[in-house]
């Protein structure tokens, strides 16, 4: 397959939290800023020729839904086309994808990519609860995002000896990661017997062993590989991407040890930059729950299927450890505003290739970053960016 080569030459963020006091535009505007900032020579909005805009805001089935046109008059640069993106949970890293092809086609040349989401001051029509209630009457019962995946959690225990400990693990080393990300919404550690005492909400899940509720905005400025070199003398490239998908309900489902979109997302993406697990350096993946943290480092081909709990207990994913995951904390620690979630992660893959991620900065040894993020009904959509420093690729 013949594409242009594609860099992202900007990346930044807001700091990720409970943000009641700004809107999706000031959110919108405060991630613009901050990517235009990290630019190595230089950025001004009107150098910006399309936007691809990630969130779920008013995308509730019977309401009437907001168009791409509110972020680029906010931007201060209206009549740029603007496409919005709604995709569940993966849809900034969708985003991202649309917005890579976008300029790998050679129809614009200077792509911003902004994914923007409040979680905490949603109406109650908009809110995960309504969404949860939508659907199959019955098959959809009570299926809140902890009730989809507990079962996985309970069958990888029963199957492969997965303990409460080793889903522990999980928080105890995201929620450390999270005390040194400046944007991260939760900035103290955890310790395993506090996830442990915490509260359970859906058997075996419990308070600690699920992301928070968070607003937040981040942007990526993607560019061409000819107008890349006039913009930075450290790109870092678009390798590869893919995207898969999964039936929608539980009762369709072959298995619960694995999320099959991710698995067929994966080989994609791993086929398109023509690597394989063991070449990437760090990843950042959808830790919507410590469960599903798991579940992804085993479909993404980085340990084997019942490998991923032993893994995270014994400290191989942690920032130093061989596949160092979600070192900016996860949704876990980070939070998980939806649109802007998989934007976030490729902000941090996009830091940790160019050496700028302070003191949770990995080794870099191959030159890879991949960026993941599973969801939708049932798990249903996956989508994994995998991005490189390296300038032979």
């Amino acid at each position: 397959m013949a594409w242009n080569r594609v860099a992202v030459v900007g990346g930044g963020l807001i700091h990720f939290g409970e943000l009641f006091s700004s809107s999706y535009e000031q959110m919108a505007r405060g991630a613009l800023d901050a990517a235009m900032g990290s630019v190595d020579s230089g950025f001004e909005p009107h150098q910006i020729e399309a936007i691809v805009v990630a969130t779920q805001r008013g995308s509730l089935w019977g309401q009437e839904g907001i168009g791409g046109n509110t972020i680029p008059s906010a931007l201060g640069i209206s009549g740029v086309p603007c496409t919005r993106v709604e995709n569940a949970c993966p849809s900034g890293a969708d985003a991202f994808r649309i917005a890579a092809m976008i300029v790998a086609s050679g129809v614009h040349d200077l792509v911003l990519v902004i994914g923007v989401e409040k979680m905490r001051d949603k109406s109650t029509e908009e809110g995960l609860l309504s969404r949860a209630a939508a659907g199959h009457p019955v098959y959809t019962r009570g299926e809140t995002a902890p009730v989809l995946f507990a079962p996985f959690a309970t069958r990888h225990m029963h199957e492969f000896g997965t303990t409460a400990e080793m889903l522990a693990a999980v928080a105890v080393k995201n929620h450390h990661n999270g005390t040194l990300d400046p944007y991260a919404h939760f900035q103290s550690e955890i310790t395993t017997e506090q996830v442990l005492a915490s509260p359970t909400v859906c058997q075996p899940l419990r308070l600690l062993d699920c992301c928070p509720q968070t607003d937040g905005a981040a942007a990526i400025i993607l560019a061409s590989q000819d107008r890349a070199r006039s913009l930075t003398k450290n790109p870092v490239w678009v390798a590869g991407f893919g995207m898969g998908t999964d039936h929608p309900y539980l009762h369709e489902k072959s298995n619960f040890t694995s999320l099959p979109a991710t698995v067929s997302a994966a080989k994609r993406a791993y086929e398109m930059a023509g690597v394989r697990p063991n070449e990437i350096d760090v990843a950042e993946v959808h830790d919507c729950f410590t469960i599903t943290e798991i579940l992804d480092i085993e479909d993404l081909g980085f340990y084997e299927k019942g490998k991923g709990g032993p893994a995270a207990l014994e400290g191989e994913t942690a920032i130093s450890g061989r596949i160092p995951i979600n070192p900016s904390g996860g949704l876990l620690a980070k939070g998980h505003p939806i649109g802007a979630t998989g934007v976030a992660q490729l902000v941090e893959c996009w830091w940790q290739l160019r050496g700028e991620a302070g003191d949770r900065q990995v080794e870099i040894n191959n030159g890879y970053a991949l960026q993941h993020n599973v969801g939708g009904r049932g798990s249903g959509v996956s989508v994994v960016n995998i991005l490189t420093s390296r300038n032979d690729n």
